[in-house]
C-alpha cells in the first residue's frame, strides 16, 4: 500500500509541476514576481494568455496535490515503525501544508485568471495584488507545515532513527 501511495504522489507531483507551468510560462514569456511592480511590463506578458490556462491550473491543482498528500502520508506511516512520535509531527505537518496549499494553489491561479478577465489594468493589477497580500496567510501557513514535515524527516535520518543511510 505505501509503494502505491508513493507512485500516487509520484504522478501528483509531475502534474502540480504542469499546473505551475501552465501559469508561469506564457505565449509571452516566463512570469517573474518584479512584473508585479510594472503593470505595462505584466499586461504584456499576459496579452495573449488563454483564461482556460490559469483555470486548468487551478482545477487540475486541487486534484495534484491530493494526490502529493498520498506521499506525505506513505512517509508518515513509514516513519511509525521506527518512531511513533516523528511520524505524528510528520503527519502533523503534512496535513497542516495540504490543507493551506491547496487554497494557496487556488488563489494563485484565481489572481492571474481576474486580472487578465478584468482587462489588465492598473486597477485589476491593484485590486489581485490585495486579494494576493489578504490571503498570504495561507501560504505562510502551508509552507510552515512543509517545514516541521521536513525538519522532522530529516531529524529522524540524520540521527539514525530510520534505517536510511545518514
Amino acid at each position: 500500500m505505501l509503494k502505491l501511495c508513493l507512485l500516487i504522489a509520484f504522478f501528483g507531483h509531475l502534474l502540480c509541476w504542469y499546473c505551475d507551468c501552465l501559469i508561469t510560462y506564457t505565449p509571452d514569456g516566463r512570469f517573474s514576481a518584479k512584473m508585479l511592480n510594472d503593470n505595462e511590463q505584466l499586461s504584456e506578458l499576459l496579452k495573449d494568455m488563454p483564461l482556460k490556462r490559469p483555470m486548468r491550473s487551478i482545477m487540475l491543482g486541487v486534484f495534484a496535490l491530493i494526490m502529493s498528500f498520498c506521499g506525505f502520508l506513505a512517509l508518515s506511516e513509514w516513519m511509525r515503525q521506527f518512531s511513533s512520535v516523528y511520524a505524528v509531527i510528520m503527519l502533523i505537518g503534512a496535513v497542516v501544508f495540504t490543507t493551506c496549499v491547496i487554497p494557496h494553489h487556488v488563489i494563485c491561479g484565481l489572481v492571474e485568471w481576474l486580472y487578465i478577465k478584468l482587462g489588465r489594468t492598473a486597477d485589476a493589477r491593484k485590486a489581485v495584488l490585495d486579494f494576493f497580500k489578504k490571503t498570504s496567510a495561507t501560504m505562510i501557513v502551508c509552507y510552515t507545515g512543509l517545514l516541521i514535515f521536513s525538519v522532522a524527516f530529516f531529524i529522524a535520518v540524520f540521527t539514525g532513527t530510520t534505517t536510511l543511510p545518514k
